[in-house]
């Protein structure tokens, strides 16, 4: 039986790249990690035998068609800088909001009724 490769999602953060080998039931597991590549390879539950080898920092022709991007965790780099401080921003007006002092708000308005109607029942 011919090898196969496993479908595998990626997603970058500013240090670090993800990848997962999406396989269930796998056995016979091995990950090699090396400077400049990533070899993958496990059978399924099947026994089909899956292989992936990716190479880091390479020029690539055509995108693998196992190799699909994780949409879940993606996150557009671009611009980040101010949607982050428009958000930080918008948190320390909400904070100065919370924390302005004000005085305790007058209880002139509560109705002395009850107590008086329950003073005169007994």
């Amino acid at each position: 039986m011919a090898r196969q490769h496993a479908r595998t999602l990626w997603y970058d953060r500013p240090k670090y790249v993800f990848m997962e080998f999406c396989v269930e039931d796998s056995t016979d597991v091995h990950v090699l990690i090396e400077d400049h590549r990533i070899v993958f390879s496990c059978k399924n539950a099947d026994g089909v035998e899956l292989y992936n080898e990716i190479e880091f920092y390479a020029k690539v022709n055509s995108k693998p068609v196992w190799l699909s991007v994780d949409f879940d965790n993606w996150r557009d780099w671009e611009g980040d800088e101010e949607v982050e401080l428009a958000q930080v921003e918008h948190y320390a007006e909400l904070l100065k909001k919370v924390s302005i002092k004000r005085p305790p708000p007058g209880m002139d308005d509560l109705d002395d009724d009850s107590d008086s109607a329950d003073a005169t029942s007994n």
